[in-house]
């Protein structure tokens, strides 16, 4: 079925606030092809603009992308270093568009141990961006959801401390003021590609009550379709946040 079919399918009433991705398998894709995995890599940006507009066609309220994690600085020196080439050409790329869209775009994770060229980027794209009300654009870079957590922690720690606030005031909705998420609301739906069932350390506290959908489906060849395939299969899930079933 058609994309602009599908979309009409879609119960806006039934559809997940926030949606985060994990977008696996690029290497594994370009692998299969006999291409190099830096091939991979950019056909999943290819992917994650289809993917975006979708998202914003649908008017959702976020989204969130893992792009790459803390334990990505380990893969090898040549990998890596076509990664900050693909998301520096990314940003300069797509951020008129986006602001055109009227998404409003925020990394999560740390920034610092990037390149003072991208954090230059990040920076600028986020400023040009930070008024517009459409949806809500999340890239998780260098970040890990553990890390997260630390940081919020050391935030309220620090707090305490200097007795801005006591211990007692600490509470789950002054934790998440703390988080790189703040403001918005938690996942209703992750979806990882690439065949593995895991989270990875994506979003731990944000992800406490979303559903989630495993495709064996990866990253560069996820489809518009299938992603509002995996939306249509939320409408019909029963949501018990945490409830036992029975």
């Amino acid at each position: 079925m058609a994309t602009d079919d599908l979309l009409k399918k879609v119960d806006k009433s039934k559809m997940p606030r926030h949606v985060a991705i994990i977008m696996d398998g690029n290497g594994r894709c370009a692998n299969a092809l006999g291409l190099l995995r830096s091939a991979g890599h950019t056909a999943g940006v290819k992917t994650l603009k289809k993917i975006l507009t979708t998202a914003v066609n649908l008017k959702m309220e976020a989204l969130t992308v893992y792009a790459f994690s803390t334990e990505n600085w380990k893969r090898p020196f040549a990998e890596v270093d076509f990664l900050m080439h693909l998301f520096s050409e990314y940003l300069e790329k797509e951020k008129l568009e986006m602001h055109a869209n009227n998404v409003r775009l925020r990394f999560l994770g740390r920034t610092e141990d990037f390149s003072p060229l991208i954090q230059s980027q990040i920076q600028s794209a986020t400023e040009l961006m930070k008024n517009n009300t459409g949806v809500k654009f999340n890239i998780a870079a260098d970040y890990g959801g553990q890390d997260e957590i630390v940081r919020a922690a050391q935030k309220l720690a620090r707090k305490v401390a200097s007795g801005e606030i006591s211990a007692d005031d600490i509470t789950p909705n002054v934790f998440e003021d703390e988080l790189d998420t703040v403001g918005q609301p938690p996942v209703d739906l992750l979806i990882r590609t690439g065949g593995d069932f895991r989270i990875s350390n994506f979003l731990l506290w944000q992800t406490a009550y979303a559903e989630l959908y495993f495709t064996k489906t990866n990253f560069p060849e996820f489809t518009p379709e299938e992603f509002i395939g995996a939306l249509l299969d939320f409408g019909k899930r029963d949501r018990r946040f945490g409830g036992i079933v029975g």
